[in-house]
């Protein structure tokens, strides 16, 4: 089922299979963030982080996702949200996980 992205903030994209292998645990980050439920969703072979408001929060994220081996673009990318609000953005992983 393809996930929602809102405009306005940054959401981080992680490929699932590389954020279980990270050990990253989720507690940490919602205990870093603050995450709510809607901002910490899983579907399929895909994790979504965000909305982030914070710059800095999102670029501590970014710094500890590669700092646990994780690569920018081939395990986790960062959507921008720069897109006006009357456009609905939706994202799933493939199938395969490729």
């Amino acid at each position: 089922m393809p996930i929602f992205l809102p405009a306005g903030h940054p959401t981080l994209l992680i490929r699932r299979r590389a954020f279980e292998q990270s050990g990253i645990m989720r507690a940490a980050l919602d205990e870093r963030l603050g995450l709510t439920a809607d901002e910490f969703r899983v579907e399929g072979e895909l994790v979504c982080v965000g909305p982030i408001a914070e710059e800095n929060a999102l670029q501590e994220l970014i710094a500890g996702l590669e700092g646990a081996g994780l690569t920018y673009f081939d395990d986790f990318f960062e959507f921008s949200g720069n897109w006006p609000e009357w456009l609905a953005i939706h994202v799933m992983a493939l199938r395969n996980g490729a």
